[in-house]
């Protein structure tokens, strides 16, 4: 068997109060400015100017930019490049889900090693490490906060980039589920999906590893166990602070084993129409994976056995359709949206969308190659 890198931060903390020891870790490093970058609702909220306080606190100074949008542009980048550099910052911290630390990654990424952020797209294209991220994490979904991975929209284009470098892992990730309690169910649902996507994505990949499988693995039964109770009573500590776990587990399984098609058609779908990540995960996940099954129905078979499906008695064929019920199930117990239709997706697009997804990074590793035709049959089979 070939080698295998495992990246992760080389510092993770995480649980209930753990923004608390994160200040003094991040204190320890010896930082005196921070750029936070983070987004306009956690700014109104007031979740950024607390940790402002806390940073405060421990004697880190710091400017607030919260122009990271939903789907992070290149000119979110640019924009946060030139609060760095009129700030000095000699550290960013980001805070919210998966927009906020993209968009703090491009930053930094692009702060050390020059020229525009488009300049990055693909697997390890910077020279040089970023300026140092603590990613602050308040959604269960994307594991951002602790991967390699990057995803920027070009507006001119009208693609997300996948940004897949070794040099845009943060130094110290922070989950701490007391800042996921507010998350609005819509929210709480998508990000959850995405984070279940993470996990079927890496089990079935062709870079899967024994360690990449643990992962996944629990990471599916977490989410299967805990993801309903997050959405329809998002106080309960408990299930927030499983699907904490749960989205960290998938992130570690991911950012390792890399992903499929549905992260590479879903990055379009984002790119072309600004549409939420986590809802197009969950609309294309059962969709690929009937694509995949004919390669991957043992693989399939426990991601059923995981979420709890009784697969006793059936072969793997049979266990990979039950798999793909359980998740239809799971995204219409927590109310995604049935087809990509009702999302705006318009039929005549399709071919465009397809011929992007081909290029995606994330494709690479899915266990079955496809044509473009069959990425647009994949496509229409979900509007």
């Amino acid at each position: 068997m070939a080698s295998t890198t495992f990246f992760i931060p080389s510092v993770n903390i995480m649980g209930a109060g753990s923004l608390v020891d994160a200040m003094k870790a991040i204190q320890a490093y010896g930082f005196k400015h921070a750029l936070i970058v983070t987004d306009k609702g956690l700014s109104q909220l007031g979740v950024a100017t607390h940790v402002a306080e806390q940073l405060a606190a421990h004697g880190v100074s710091s400017h607030l930019f919260d122009d990271a949008q939903p789907n992070p542009t290149s000119g979110n980048v640019l924009a946060g490049l030139t609060a760095l550099s009129a700030q000095q910052s000699d550290c960013i911290v980001s805070l919210g889900g998966g927009s906020s630390h993209d968009c703090a990654k491009g930053i930094a990424l692009v702060a050390t090693n020059g020229g525009k952020i488009a300049d990055y797209e693909g697997v390890d294209q910077s020279k040089k490490p970023q300026l140092p991220l603590i990613a602050i994490n308040t959604t269960a979904g994307t594991a951002s906060e602790m991967t390699r991975f990057c995803i920027i929209t070009d507006e001119q284009r009208h693609v997300k980039m996948a940004i897949v470098d070794r040099n845009t892992t943060p130094i110290l990730s922070v989950n701490d589920p007391d800042l996921m309690m507010g998350m609005p169910k819509g929210l709480t649902a998508a990000t959850g999906m995405d984070a279940l996507t993470h996990a079927i994505e890496a089990y079935v990949s062709t870079a899967a590893t024994p360690i990449t499988d643990a992962c996944a693995l629990k990471a599916v039964s977490l989410i299967s166990n805990h993801l309903r109770t997050a959405v329809h009573d998002g106080r309960d500590a408990l299930a927030r602070e499983q699907m904490a776990y749960a989205q960290f587990l998938a992130g570690m399984a991911f950012n390792n084993a890399s992903l499929g098609y549905v992260h590479a058609m879903s990055h379009q779908l984002g790119g072309f129409y600004d549409l939420p990540h986590g809802v197009c995960n969950a609309l294309l996940l059962p969709h690929v994976e009937a694509f995949n099954a004919s390669v991957s129905a043992s693989r399939l078979a426990d991601v059923a056995e995981a979420m709890g499906e009784d697969i006793g008695g059936l072969n793997d064929e049979q266990a990979a359709q039950v798999c793909l019920s359980a998740i239809r199930q799971l995204s219409a117990d927590i109310g995604i949206p049935q087809s990509l239709a009702e999302l705006g997706v318009k039929t005549e697009d399709i071919p465009t969308l397809a011929a992007n997804a081909m290029k995606d990074a994330c494709g690479f590793t899915n266990p079955r190659v496809a044509t473009q035709a069959e990425i647009e049959q994949i496509f229409a089979g979900a509007m």
